[in-house]
């Protein structure tokens, strides 16, 4: 059962091409829960066997994370945060709280952009809080693609190695699913630290 669907993913992966990726891409960025393990796994598969290009699958698969987290970002600047400052009262979040958790978004909010896009689960949703807070789109675009591009390029290269394995590829990206977020971890608490740090020296 599970082989049959890696074919027919590889199979129409292979079928719909490069716009292909980036569209899938898109979707799963955007609030609609896809894997992206489903689309770049099978993509960098398909350039082991040399009817892709690995580096120009995994430009589309960043180019469709991008596009998708940008259709949550301007949900969330446009309705979501007309209706939070003028609702939120129903659910204790008042204007001043809203604000000041804006201030510290936009203090903090690439390292939680950058780290968002790698964690599973968070990653589809770590859009809303950028596009709440009007992050600067620019600043979202760029920690967006860099969070994105890390995980998109652990990916491709799993099915570029391991791709006609089916077991290997469940072990290789549950081990590349935790060490990513081990590395967060750490990540944010090298930041915790030099933000700390910085502050002392004011």
């Amino acid at each position: 059962m599970l082989n049959s669907i890696a074919q027919w993913l590889v199979a129409t992966i292979g079928t719909l091409g490069y716009p292909g990726i980036v569209l899938l891409m898109a979707i799963e960025s955007s609030f609609i829960p896809f894997p992206s393990e489903v689309v770049m796994i099978p993509a960098g598969y398909l350039a082991h066997q040399g009817r892709m290009n690995l580096g120009l699958a995994i430009f589309c698969g960043i180019t469709g994370s991008v596009l998708g987290a940008w259709v949550n970002y301007v949900i969330a600047c446009t309705l979501g945060r007309k209706a939070l400052l003028k609702y939120g009262h129903w659910f204790f979040v008042s204007p001043d709280s809203f604000h000041r958790a804006e201030r510290f978004l936009l203090e903090h909010g690439e390292i939680g952009t950058f780290v968002g896009r790698i964690i599973p689960v968070v990653r589809q949703y770590i859009s809303f809080p950028a596009g709440l807070v009007k992050m600067p789109l620019w600043r979202f675009s760029l920690w967006t693609g860099l969070g994105a591009g890390l995980w998109v390029t652990v990916l491709a290269l799993i099915g570029y190695a391991v791709g006609g394995n089916e077991s290997l590829v469940r072990e290789w990206t549950q081990k590349a699913t935790f060490w990513a977020v081990a590395g967060c971890a750490v990540l944010v608490w090298i930041y915790w630290k030099w933000k700390q740090r910085k502050r002392k020296m004011q």
